[in-house]
């Protein structure tokens, strides 16, 4: 069934290029939520968006292309990374947002697109430039004000901080199994388990300890 939201788009003037893009990457989402993404093709994206075929080519090369910039409107959209006071409550603030869009369509779309970046070097090359680099850049800019406010231990590799954060947090979405919900309580621990090694009175804490023989 056509949504609302794309029978709105066609009524407009489809000769705009945002109403066209607008409308092609709606109908991109909508499809690949009720087909998956194997069922997604760009004869079936023209049809539901009411754009032809012909247009959708002159933009993008292939379906995965279109769902590239569809799954980046969305998460955009929806789970911007979150700029806070502290350190610990603007990664709390992100990955929960985060956690809610993956819980609907964009978790159904990120998974197939990932698998299919692993046979596409231009598709993987967008995953990376285009959606991991720039949020790294916004995260890793959280983790150096942590340093330099002093929240944060002195010396700490930012990088290496974003993979104990967000590592966690993929594996858990894309690695299933039994109780692997990505919830806010699984947000909160996770933040809370990383933080507390990053924190200057908790890394110290843990180098004492990792000093201390072995009993």
């Amino acid at each position: 069934m056509k949504s609302k939201n794309i029978k709105e788009l066609k009524n407009k003037n489809i000769g705009d290029p945002d109403t066209t893009t607008a409308a092609i990457l709606r109908a991109a989402l909508e499809l690949g939520e009720e087909l998956g993404f194997e069922g997604l093709t760009v004869e079936g994206i023209a049809a539901r968006s009411g754009i032809a075929k012909t247009t959708i080519y002159r933009r993008w090369a292939n379906v995965g292309a279109i769902v590239m910039d569809a799954f980046l409107g969305d998460v955009t959209r929806l789970a911007p990374i979150q700029v806070r006071s502290t350190a610990r409550e603007s990664f709390t603030a992100s990955m929960r947002l985060l956690a809610r869009a993956y819980r609907g369509r964009l978790g159904k779309i990120l998974r197939p697109l990932l698998g299919r970046a692993q046979a596409d070097e231009n598709l993987w090359e967008a995953v990376r430039t285009r959606w991991v680099e720039p949020r790294r850049q916004v995260a890793r800019g959280i983790v150096c004000r942590g340093i330099q406010s002093g929240e944060l231990h002195p010396g700490l590799d930012p990088d290496v901080v974003l993979d104990a954060l967000y590592g966690s947090f993929y594996h858990r979405l894309l690695v299933p199994y039994k109780n692997g919900a990505i919830s806010d309580r699984f947000i909160d621990a996770l933040v809370d388990t990383v933080f507390g090694g990053l924190e200057p009175s908790g890394a110290r804490a843990l180098v004492q300890s990792a000093s201390q023989p072995a009993e």
